[in-house]
C-alpha cells in the first residue's frame, strides 16, 4: 500500500492505558508530567482513566475498561486519526485475558505510525522530545488511494 504524509498536530491527543499491575506506575508518571500532559487532550481506558483523573485532576475522556472493549475503542480512534500518541504501561510478566485486544491496539498504532511508549523510560523520552509540542510529519497508509484503486479494478 502506498503511503501519504500527514502531520501530527502540536496539541496531541494522548491515549493512556495500563494493565492492573502497572496502573499505579502510570498514575505516578502522569503526576510527574502534569504540566506537559495538561497541554494535550487525554483519553484513557476505564479504570486507568478514572485513577489518573482522580490523582492528577487532569480531565480524561474515559472509555470502557480494556477487557470490556476499551482497547478496541482506542484502536478505532487510532484508525480514525483521533489518537496521536499511545502511552501503554503493559505488564510483560502477567498474563492478560484480553491479550488479543492488546496486540490489536499495538498493531494499529504501528500501522498508523503513531508514537508508542510501553514503559516509563520510553514515555519520558517521548514527552521530552522537542516534537512533543510541535507538528510532526509522519508517513501513514494511503487508505483513500487504496480504495480508489480497488474501485477502478
Amino acid at each position: 500500500m502506498k503511503t501519504i504524509q500527514q502531520a501530527l498536530p502540536a496539541k496531541k491527543t494522548i491515549a493512556l492505558v495500563a494493565h492492573d499491575g502497572k496502573k499505579h506506575a502510570l498514575e505516578l508518571w502522569c503526576s510527574k508530567h502534569l504540566n506537559i500532559l495538561s497541554q494535550h487532550t487525554l483519553y484513557g481506558t476505564g479504570t486507568t482513566g478514572h485513577l489518573i483523573e482522580k490523582r492528577t485532576g487532569l480531565p480524561v475522556h474515559k472509555l470502557l475498561s480494556g477487557p470490556l472493549g476499551g482497547d478496541q475503542q482506542l484502536g478505532a480512534l487510532i484508525a480514525e486519526h483521533e489518537i496521536h500518541l499511545l502511552i501503554f504501561f503493559w505488564d510483560p510478566l502477567a498474563s492478560q485475558p484480553h491479550d488479543p485486544d492488546v496486540k490489536a491496539l499495538l498493531r494499529l498504532a504501528a500501522v498508523w505510525n503513531i508514537p508508542v511508549a510501553c514503559n516509563e523510560s520510553s514515555a519520558d523520552m517521548l514527552l521530552s522530545s522537542p516534537l512533543m509540542n510541535s507538528q510532526m510529519p509522519r508517513e501513514m497508509p494511503d487508505y483513500q488511494g487504496y480504495l480508489a484503486q480497488r474501485l477502478t479494478i
